[in-house]
């Protein structure tokens, strides 16, 4: 499977909750446009207000955490450009950047596809260590 990952900054004039709840309420949208765009998975991943975030960003030197993750899963890259190429998928796409204008900054947020490759599963006795 592709995976589209899209690590969101919200609006500078949204606070934290209020970009939750915007956030939140776009989901259905994107359930909608789901089956034009061929997309197989939708997940938003919501950052913790906890002070662990800057100190774990502190600890490596990184930036601070984004917002959120946005996580959407085709079969494949065929799959999504196919979706991509029908005229209800572009203009679902439209429509999902329309509704995103709202709440995201996309001058600071960051989109593009991977590919996983799992490691281990869900931990438990059967979980074997990397040599």
């Amino acid at each position: 499977m592709v995976k589209l990952v899209y690590a969101i900054r919200r609006r500078a004039d949204l606070s934290p909750d209020a970009f939750r709840r915007r956030w939140l309420a776009h989901a259905p949208l994107v359930a909608r446009c789901a089956d034009a765009l061929r997309a197989r998975r939708y997940v938003q991943s919501h950052t913790l207000d906890t002070p662990l975030n800057p100190a774990l960003a502190a600890s490596r030197g990184a930036a601070p955490a984004f917002d959120g993750i946005t996580e959407v899963w085709w079969d494949s890259l065929d799959a999504l450009q196919a979706g991509l190429a029908t005229e209800a998928g572009r203009a679902a796409g439209q429509a999902l950047l329309d509704d995103e204008r709202d709440f995201i900054d996309f001058a600071t947020s960051h989109l593009f596809l991977t590919e996983e490759h799992e490691i281990f599963g869900a931990p438990g006795p059967e979980r074997r260590e990397l040599r």
